[in-house]
């Protein structure tokens, strides 16, 4: 038995998925830790009310865990849709489109949208970022900071807002150019939208988040770490969109982005260990050593997004965790490490406080 079994099956109970008996020796205080580090305290609190009284955690953790998914997760969901109303009721007012990215598009898949955490806003505004930029430091006072790759940002309320004007970052590396003429080409499709408090909210379709949420995992998981959130908004996802995507496109471009490796190894994730049905994945042929390497990775990551502070100390971590994520960047890219690195570099020269 592994130690990190419980853990799945208790995320399992949470998604509402089949498991085995749970042990009735549960270290809750390493649970709960967890929990919280992959983004999953909301989906473990639905696992425990599935259990019996005799096996759930102690009174006192039970409680405190309830209040922090009330207030970080519940409220902070109340406050993320009515940010995102409000936005959206500004830019339709001056006939400019916004599309929501992720987050809550992901949310709405979720059996529990509000037990998802939810981080910044990221939109898109159909190829308008510059003008929609302009008309909120004209009218709003809104300082925008252009000092980031492949958008801009801006604080509204209290969340942080990401104006997407690429998809992905073209200067991390070559294939990205011609990868992200795709993504903009999908980004033209505006016949997704939903309702929030009354204000129409664009979704992406359902091949551009497909692509979009594969694309930006692999970037996070080659870069430091994923999480397994991440990977339950891909599944969730498949799962309620699967019949919409076209599968053949998508393993067109998965194959010519060197991207299948990771695919099979998410999929198998997704299906062994969270309990996704087989039905809704493609055709799996993986590694099982690798998958087994990216899991550990997922649930205790050598490196991380967290860096020194200081500029010297930072930049030798960045180094390090670039050469000890070399068998990421194998896995997940066709280009070889220098390529990507001296395009890195390049790209750090341009926006200079991305260092």
């Amino acid at each position: 038995m592994s130690e990190y079994d419980p853990f799945f099956q208790l995320v399992r109970l949470g998604i509402g998925h089949r498991t085995d008996q749970i042990s009735s020796d549960i270290d809750w205080n390493y649970i709960q830790a967890l929990a919280e580090w992959q983004g999953l305290s909301g989906v473990m609190v639905d696992g425990v009310e599935k259990l019996p009284l005799k096996q759930r955690p102690p009174k006192p953790i039970l409680l405190q865990w309830i209040g922090e998914v009330m207030q970080g997760y519940e409220y902070r969901y109340e406050l993320y849709r009515r940010a995102l109303a409000e936005m959206a009721e500004f830019y339709n007012s001056h006939s400019l489109k916004m599309m929501v990215l992720k987050g809550y598009a992901c949310g709405l898949n979720w059996p529990k949208p509000e037990h998802r955490p939810y981080g910044d806003i990221d939109i898109w505004q159909f190829g308008q970022q510059k003008e929609a930029d302009e008309m909120l430091e004209k009218e709003k006072g809104i300082e925008v900071d252009d000092s980031h790759h492949h958008h801009t940002v801006f604080s509204w309320r209290d969340f942080l807002v990401e104006n997407h004007y690429d998809f992905i970052n073209v200067h991390h590396h070559k294939s990205n150019v011609e990868l992200e003429k795709e993504f903009q080409r999908l980004g033209q499709d505006d016949t997704h939208a939903v309702e929030v408090y009354g204000e129409k909210v664009y979704l992406p379709s359902p091949n551009l988040h497909a692509l979009f949420l594969l694309k930006h995992t692999m970037n996070d998981f080659t870069s430091f770490s994923m999480t397994l959130r991440q990977l339950l908004d891909w599944a969730f996802h498949v799962e309620k969109h699967g019949k919409e995507i076209d599968w053949e496109w998508l393993n067109g471009i998965l194959e010519k982005y060197h991207m299948k490796d990771f695919f099979n190894t998410v999929n198998a994730i997704c299906v062994e260990d969270l309990g996704f049905p087989t039905s809704s994945f493609p055709v799996m042929l993986y590694n099982p050593d690798l998958k087994k390497r990216v899991l550990n990775d997922i649930l205790s990551p050598k490196y991380t997004l967290e860096e020194p502070s200081r500029l010297i100390p930072r930049l030798i971590y960045k180094y390090k965790r670039w050469r000890g994520n070399a068998w990421k960047h194998k896995m997940c890219y066709n280009e070889s490490m220098w390529s990507a690195f001296w395009s890195g570099v390049w790209g750090h020269l341009l926006k200079p406080r991305s260092i």
